[in-house]
C-alpha cells in the first residue's frame, strides 16, 4: 500500500494581496519618521514615593526604550524584504523594484512599457515573482479544504 501525502492549496488571490500587503508596509517603514515617540517634556508631579524596588523609569527612559525597540523591528522588516526581493531573478526583480519600492507611484502599463515587456509576459512574471515572494517572506496563504460531512 503506498502512501500520498497532498500539498495543500494555495489562495493565490489571498496571497498576492498578503505579498501587497507586506511591500506597502515596506514603503511606509522607508517613510517613517521615528518621532512618534517622543517624550513628555511636561512635568508631573507625584505624592507616591517612586517605586519600591528602587528601579525608577521616566518616561524619557520609557520613550527612548520604545523608540530603540520600534527602530530596530523596522530595521529588520525592511532588511528581510531586501534580502528576499535580491534572491528572485533579474527580470522578477525588475519588476517588484519599479512597481512596488520605488518612491513615486506607478501603474503596471507604464512599468511594462519601461522594461519593454508585453502585457501578457509582464503579468506572468509578476505573478511569479509574488509566488516566490510569498514563500521567501513565509506569508503564503493556504485554501482551507471543505470536507464533506
Amino acid at each position: 500500500m503506498q502512501l500520498t501525502f497532498k500539498l495543500p492549496e494555495i489562495d493565490r488571490e489571498a496571497t498576492r494581496s498578503a505579498v501587497e500587503s507586506e511591500l506597502e508596509k515596506y514603503k511606509m517603514f522607508l517613510l517613517m519618521d521615528p518621532e512618534d515617540n517622543e517624550p513628555n517634556i511636561t512635568s508631573s508631579f507625584k505624592l507616591v514615593p517612586s517605586a519600591p524596588s528602587n528601579q525608577f523609569h521616566s518616561s524619557t527612559e520609557d520613550a527612548a526604550l520604545n523608540k530603540i525597540d520600534q527602530e530596530i523591528k523596522r530595521k529588520e522588516f525592511i532588511s528581510r524584504v531586501q534580502r528576499a526581493v535580491n534572491r528572485l531573478a533579474y527580470q522578477e526583480r525588475s519588476i517588484i523594484v519599479s512597481r512596488y519600492l520605488k518612491e513615486e507611484e506607478i501603474f503596471d502599463y507604464e512599468v511594462y512599457n519601461e522594461l519593454g515587456f508585453s502585457e501578457r509576459k509582464y503579468y506572468r512574471i509578476k505573478a511569479r515573482a509574488f509566488y516566490k515572494l510569498a514563500f521567501i517572506l513565509r506569508i503564503e496563504v493556504y485554501q482551507e479544504e471543505i470536507e464533506a460531512c
